[in-house]
């Protein structure tokens, strides 16, 4: 990393705008940064952090920013810093706003924040010009940290050697460097696999805890299904204590003995209970056989007892049933001669209302009198027919006279409306002409518009193409600076997990290693600790993922950029073509335009229309004069056809008066007629009805009273009074039925040996037998239910016997696990036997670098001290504490080795200046190689004589042979006449200015 420029304005102690050369200042390879105390000397180093960091070391940095903004600076003045650096082969440019109190525009009072502001931009020396890259806060400082390698801490400690700090780290107690070391190497994790480990460790105790207390669950779920059977206690025993699942699986082993003793004993006695049980049913049954046999007996008595005392009843039954029976032949008679009645009666109500229909005269007329009554009035009806005809004829003529008057009147019409419509012909003609020849004239003016429309047209759609294809132009400018941007994270991404790979490359390696066989890196064929991959280990599979994301990326940009091209020579295209023309006059023209070229076509569209519409009326003309011909030719045929038919109507009329009579008309006649016959039809054939009636129910009569006298009825009436309808007679069948099987019935049970006998015995004690054969079957019951008890016990004792049997074999490998690793995080924790100096792992990682810092340090130390002093790294304890980072001193002129605290305020600072540098070496060798060609040191030179200062200077001096430039901040006067590149820091009432001085 090499500075060059850098801008502040508004900034600390600087009220205006200040710069710094700083590649002038680096030519000499030494240059001094002086001033007075509080000029602000510091606060350029604050500048080149905070353009770096956006945020300034230690202390300084509060308020969010505000507190960097000079009180001496102009109200309308914002704060800025921009610094101009190449940092691995790339020449950036960064500049930051801090947050901004300023007063509110358009003179309103009070005043409003403006948010903090970053760019960063790179010089494309190709192109000889600036572009940007982000203006993101996050990805300014993700991209610096990768560029450089270092946090802010970091960068703090090894290119801003501060005042005082490495003074302190060198009389440091083993914490307190600890804690700053920490921060420099980022030992993070390893710390992080320390608490891993001990995570792990709890982890696994937790889950060994969890498996005993699983299985001592088991224990006293077995003692809970054993209950009272095993006398010896459960184990008295807690989860982690050893020995649990021995004696857990003991217990279990008694307690299943013991279970399965009582369920043999449980199993007897159920064979014993249900033999009697079956006994004691047999029993029952016989009992309750007996119990129903006497009950059959008893009940066949009592039934007999019954039928004995409805006898008579049954007697009287029998007889009525004999008498219907003899009553049945009777039956037919009895019928035909109702119905004789029933047909003779309605014979006579259908005459009585015939005769009331015709006249008095023939109430006492025969059959034959009203007959021939009917024939008369048939023969009067068929003289009318002629007369019929004549009536309709003359309705006709009637109709047809109405039609001719309905017709003139109609010619009437047509002729007034020919007659109108005629007189405005030719006023009619001129307008359709008048049309037409508008109409041709309006298709000419459209051929010459249409001609005129398409070159606007064209012009117009290129002037929209050219402004859609500027704002396309802007668009794709936009996205090719996302797809640089996008590009530019995807390489930094790949460049990342590169960085991450190569430094886990060691467990990678590692994978591949086989007992016996060489190492590919250093041969070896034994492998005592291969490296693991820890946490977030990157593969080459990742890193490809990434290179490949990255090449896409990279894709994307270039298509972005070919795509911007096309788009920009469409633009130029469609200027070409438009014209500067504004596209709203172009537009505005072609619609007028296109308005004429309307109206021209609808004009021009009305001439079909037009002459359709001339010759429509040519037609009409032609019809009107041919209708108003043929009402005149119609009007003269009426005329003669009205005198035929009124002579032919008057004859008719005289016809019909002499055969109507004093009827209304002719029809009136013949309905009259027509009733008068069929009235005297039905009286005669009621007459002759009624007659055959009467004579059928006299014959039926006899032949009834001769049935009854023959079925020994005295009378028809006994006869008919002995009959049974259906109902009466099924009920009657039914019980003399139901009498009879009752009767034999009773006889069949009353004649059973079986039940004679068992009614000679004692009554059968039902209950006593139903007694004991439930109690014989609650003792099976409950023989079952302890021999089931006993079962589930035993069952359920085995069951969690295995399960506890399957968790003492699971819990075995984690017991082992967790013996592992506690001995692992005991070990890295520094608290095991094993760990002899207490050293926790990120203390032994420290140390390591320590040691690489102290032998860095000497180099320099030598040289300083003349060859005094030698920096060396102890890992001896201090006191009661862990041991690792301990720092002494060796003095060359006395042989011993010291504690840094002895030495003095002189050789302290070059003793830590000398310890800073090699700090600065082994930071940057761990960053991954970036180089940091600009350092500066911070105050310290006060202390030394004027030997060992030039031995000091001659140190930072001999840094120009690594092509490096060292920045002194100091007020010693005698620095200003040793070193002439000097940058002066002069503070005023107004603030700070700065003024350089070359070589």
């Amino acid at each position: 990393m090499r500075l060059h420029r850098l801008h502040m304005t508004a900034f600390g102690p600087f009220g205006g705008a200040q710069a710094v050369d700083f590649d002038e200042l680096s030519a000499a390879g030494l240059f001094l940064l002086h001033g007075p105390t509080g000029a602000g000397k510091t606060s350029v180093l604050d500048a080149v952090c905070y353009a770096l960091y956006g945020s300034v070391p230690g202390a300084r940095q509060s308020g969010q920013g505000m507190t960097l903004r000079s009180d001496h600076a102009a109200p309308g003045t914002r704060t800025e810093i921009r610094l101009e650096l190449t940092v691995a082969g790339r020449r950036l440019e960064i500049t930051r706003q801090p947050p901004w109190e300023r007063p509110k525009k358009g003179n309103r009072p009070g005043t409003t924040v403006d948010k903090p502001q970053s760019r960063l931009r790179e010089y494309d020396a190709s192109a000889g010009s600036w572009k940007d890259l982000s203006r993101s806060h996050q990805e300014i400082g993700e991209e610096v940290k990768q560029l450089l390698g270092m946090n802010r801490e970091q960068f703090c400690q090894v290119v801003l050697l501060p005042q005082g700090d490495f003074a302190r780290f060198l009389r440091a107690d083993a914490e307190a460097r600890g804690k700053l070391l920490g921060r420099l190497f980022d030992t993070r994790r390893f710390a992080a696999v320390e608490q891993r480990l001990a995570e792990l460790r709890r982890a696994a105790e937790a889950q060994v805890r969890e498996g005993d207390a699983e299985l001592l669950a088991d224990a006293h779920r077995m003692q809970q299904a054993a209950g009272d059977i095993v006398e010896l206690p459960l184990p008295d025993v807690a989860p982690g204590d050893t020995g649990l699942a021995e004696s857990v699986l003991s217990w279990a082993a008694i307690a299943r003995s013991t279970a399965r003793e009582r369920f043999t004993v449980a199993h007897c006695a159920q064979k014993a209970a249900e033999s009697a049980q079956s006994e004691a049913d047999r029993v029952l049954g016989d009992v309750r056989e007996v119990a129903r046999l006497q009950q059959r007996f008893t009940e066949a008595r009592e039934r007999a007892a019954r039928l004995e005392e409805h006898s008579g009843t049954h007697g009287e039954a029998r007889a009525r049933m004999e008498r219907a029976r003899k009553a049945e032949a009777v039956a037919p008679a009895l019928s035909l001669r109702d119905a004789a009645e029933a047909e003779h009666r309605r014979a006579a109500a259908d005459e009585t209302h015939a005769r009331a229909l015709i006249p008095e005269t023939f109430a006492d007329a025969g059959a034959s009198g009203l007959a021939a009554a009917a024939r008369k009035a048939a023969e009067e009806l068929g003289g009318l027919e002629s007369a019929r005809r004549a009536e309709h004829r003359l309705a006709e003529l009637a109709t047809e006279r109405e039609a001719l008057d309905r017709q003139e009147r109609a010619d009437e019409d047509v002729l007034q409306d020919a007659e109108s419509w005629l007189a405005s012909w030719e006023t009619t003609h001129a307008g359709h002409q008048a049309r037409i020849e508008s109409a041709q004239e309006g298709a000419t003016r459209a051929e010459q518009l249409a001609v005129q429309r398409e070159p606007a047209r064209t012009r117009l759609e290129a002037a929209r193409l050219r402004d859609q294809l500027a704002g396309d132009t802007e668009d794709a400018h936009a996205r090719v600076l996302a797809a640089r941007e996008h590009a530019a994270d995807a390489r930094a991404h790949w460049l990342d997990l590169k960085e991450q790979r190569l430094k886990g490359i060691a467990a990678e390696l590692a994978a591949a290693l086989v007992d016996g066989e060489p190492c590919a890196v250093c041969g070896g064929t034994e492998h005592p600790a291969p490296a693991r991959k820890i946490a977030g280990h990157v593969d080459q599979q990742t890193e490809e993922s990434a290179l490949v994301a990255y090449q896409e990326a990279d894709e994307q940009r270039a298509e972005a950029e070919r795509r911007l091209g096309v788009v920009r020579e469409a633009l130029a295209a469609a200027t070409a073509e438009a014209g500067d023309a504004p596209t709203a006059q172009l537009a505005e023209q072609a619609e007028e335009l296109a308005r004429q070229h309307a109206e021209a076509r609808e004009a021009a569209s009305g001439l079909h229309a037009a002459s359709e519409a001339l010759r429509q009326a040519e037609r009409e003309h032609e019809r009107r004069l041919a209708a108003r011909q043929e009402a005149a030719l119609r009007a003269a045929s009426r005329a003669a056809r009205r005198e035929t038919l009124d002579r032919e109507g008057a004859g008719l009329a005289e016809e019909l008066a002499q055969a109507r009579g004093a009827a209304g008309s002719v029809s009136a006649r013949a309905a009259q007629l027509e009733r008068q016959a069929a009235q005297f039809t039905e009286a005669a054939e009621a007459a002759r009805l009624a007659a055959d009636t009467a004579q059928r129910l006299k014959d039926a009569d006899a032949r009834l009273a001769d049935a009854a006298f023959r079925a020994g009825f005295d009378t028809p009436q006994a006869a008919a009074a002995a009959l049974l309808d259906d109902a009466a007679h099924r009920d009657l069948q039914r019980r003399l039925d139901a009498w009879q099987q009752e009767e034999a019935a009773v006889r069949a049970v009353l004649a059973e040996a079986d039940t004679a006998e068992a009614a000679q015995q004692p009554p059968a004690d039902l209950a006593a037998a139903e007694q004991a054969a439930a109690d014989a079957a609650r003792r099976v019951r409950e023989a079952a239910s302890a021999r089931d008890a006993a079962a589930r016990r035993c069952t359920e004792l085995d069951r969690l016997t295995h399960r506890a049997t399957a968790s003492v074999r699971r819990l075995g490998p984690l017991r082992e696990e967790y013996d592992r690793v506690a001995r692992l995080a005991t070990l890295a924790a520094g608290t095991s036997a094993d760990n002899e100096r207490k050293m926790r792992l990120e203390s032994y990682v420290l140390a390591a670098r320590l040691e690489q810092v102290a032998a860095a340090a000497t180099a320099r130390l030598q040289r300083m001290s003349s060859g005094r002093y030698t920096l060396v790294h102890s890992d001896d304890r201090a006191g009661r504490g862990r041991s690792g980072l301990g720092l002494h001193v060796v003095d060359a002129w006395t042989g011993r080795e010291r504690d840094t605290a002895t030495l003095s305020g002189g050789e302290t600072f070059f003793a830590s200046l000398a310890l800073a540098l090699g700090l600065a070496d082994v930071v940057t060798d761990e960053a991954g190689g970036v180089r940091l060609d600009t350092l500066f040191i911070d105050e310290g030179f006060g202390s030394l004589d004027d030997q060992t200062l030039d031995e000091v200077l001659d140190v930072l001096d001999s840094l120009r042979e690594r092509d490096r430039s060292v920045g002194i901040v100091s007020h010693v006067p005698d620095l200003r006449r040793r070193i002439h590149a000097q940058l002066e820091v002069v503070k005023g009432r107004s603030g700070s200015v700065v003024r350089q001085r070359g070589r």
